[in-house]
C-alpha cells in the first residue's frame, strides 16, 4: 500500500513503501481500476498536500467489483403490469362464411338504403297483398271443389228437408281424358279416353244438377238408374225394379207411383237414344224420396251427365240449429224373394 507523510524527512509528496505489493487479481482489469484524481487540501496548519480520492463514476456506470447488487436480479414487475401476450388465430382457425353468405355479399353491397319509414310502409303493403291474393287462391281453390247448396222443399223428405244446408263435392266425379297418352307405345285410350278419377255416378248417390226442364235451377234428388239400366215400377205396390230386381228402400217416403209410363231405359253415351236425351253424355234416372210429392224422371226426362255439380257430402245446419252429419247417400240394396214376388 503507498502512503505519503507529510514530515521534514520525507518531504511533500515522498513515496514510503510501507509494505509488499498486492497479489494481483486477474479478475481486475485496469478499466476496472478506480480512477484517483489529486486534489488539494489545506488541514489547517497552512500547508498544502496533495489528497488522492477516487474520481465519481461516470452517469449510468455501475461498478461490478464493489457494487454486489450487480449481481443479483432486477426487480420483478406485478403480473397485472407486464405486457400481455397478444394471441392471432390461425387463418385456417377462422369460421368459413357460407355459400348463401357469400351470394349475398353483393346484393348487400347493391342494396339501395330505403328510408325507414317509407321500407315500413313497403313492407306492410307487400304482406297485406300477400295476405289477400293467398286468400284469393284459397277461395278460388275451395269454390272449385265444393260448394253449399240450400234446400228448398219436401221432395227429399225425410233424408233432407226444407231448409237444411249441405256441402256438396265437386270433384267427386271428375274425369280426365287420357287420349293425350296415345303417343305412348303399348297404350291406347280406348273407344272412351274419359277416366273417373274417383269413381262414377252409383246407384243411391244423392246429386246437385242441373234439371234439363231448368238449365237455372239446381235440383237435388237421388241416382236410381245408371247408363244401360232398364227401371220399372210396379205401381200396384210401389215398388222399383231395375233389370227386373227389385229394389230394398228404407229410406223413401210414401209409396212410389207412376203416370203414364212405368218402364223406361236409360242409354249409354254413343247410343242414337243418348244423343236424342242427354247428347254426347251418359244419362241417369233419379227419384225423390218423398215419392208422392217429387218432380223427377218419372215425367219423362233424364240427367246427362254433364248437368251434374257434384256428389252431397255433409249437412250442417238442420231444424234451424248446425247440425254436422253426412249427406244420406244409401247403398241401394236388393229386396228379398219374399218381397219381390208380392
Amino acid at each position: 500500500m503507498t502512503t505519503y507523510e507529510e514530515d521534514d524527512d520525507a518531504g511533500d509528496g515522498v513515496e514510503e513503501d510501507s509494505g509488499s505489493q498486492p497479489d494481483f487479481d486477474p479478475l481486475l482489469t485496469p478499466w476496472d481500476e478506480p480512477q484517483s484524481t489529486a486534489h488539494a487540501q489545506t488541514d489547517g496548519s497552512g500547508d498544502i498536500g496533495a489528497v488522492w480520492a477516487p474520481s465519481p463514476s461516470p452517469a449510468g456506470h455501475r461498478d461490478s467489483w464493489y457494487d454486489a447488487s450487480w449481481w443479483e436480479a432486477p426487480p420483478a414487475a406485478p403480473y397485472s403490469a407486464r405486457p400481455q401476450p397478444t394471441w392471432y388465430p390461425q387463418p385456417y382457425a377462422q369460421p368459413q362464411p357460407s355459400p348463401a353468405a357469400e351470394v349475398q355479399r353483393p346484393l348487400a353491397q347493391e342494396a339501395i338504403a330505403v328510408p325507414r319509414q317509407q321500407r315500413r310502409w313497403l313492407v306492410t303493403f307487400r304482406e297485406v297483398a300477400e295476405t289477400l291474393l293467398l286468400a284469393a287462391l284459397i277461395f278460388l281453390a275451395v269454390r272449385a271443389s265444393f260448394q253449399n247448396f240450400k234446400v228448398e222443399g219436401h221432395s227429399m223428405d225425410p233424408s233432407l228437408s226444407d231448409g237444411e244446408y249441405l256441402i256438396v263435392n265437386k270433384l267427386t266425379y271428375a274425369q280426365l281424358d287420357l287420349s293425350f297418352l296415345n303417343f305412348l307405345p303399348f297404350f291406347d285410350a280406348g273407344d272412351d279416353p274419359l277416366h273417373y278419377l274417383w269413381g262414377a255416378p252409383d246407384r243411391g248417390d244423392v246429386i246437385v244438377f242441373r234439371a234439363p226442364t231448368s238449365p237455372d235451377r239446381d235440383f237435388i234428388k237421388r241416382i236410381i238408374g245408371l247408363p244401360g239400366d232398364t227401371v220399372e215400377i210396379n205401381e200396384s205396390i210401389g215398388e222399383v225394379k231395375v233389370n227386373g230386381t227389385a229394389l230394398k228402400e228404407t229410406y223413401i217416403l210414401g209409396t212410389t207411383g207412376c203416370t203414364q209410363t212405368c218402364t223406361w231405359t236409360v242409354p249409354k253415351a254413343g247410343t242414337a237414344e243418348a244423343r236424342q236425351t242427354c247428347g254426347s253424355h251418359d244419362c241417369y234416372f233419379v227419384l225423390g224420396d218423398n215419392r208422392q210429392n217429387s218432380s223427377d224422371s218419372r215425367q219423362g226426362w233424364l240427367v246427362p251427365k254433364e248437368n251434374i255439380v257434384g256428389k252431397a257430402l255433409v249437412t250442417y245446419w238442420h231444424d234451424g240449429e248446425p247440425e254436422l252429419d253426412l249427406a244420406p247417400n244409401h247403398s241401394v240394396g236388393i229386396a228379398d224373394k219374399a218381397s219381390a214376388e208380392q
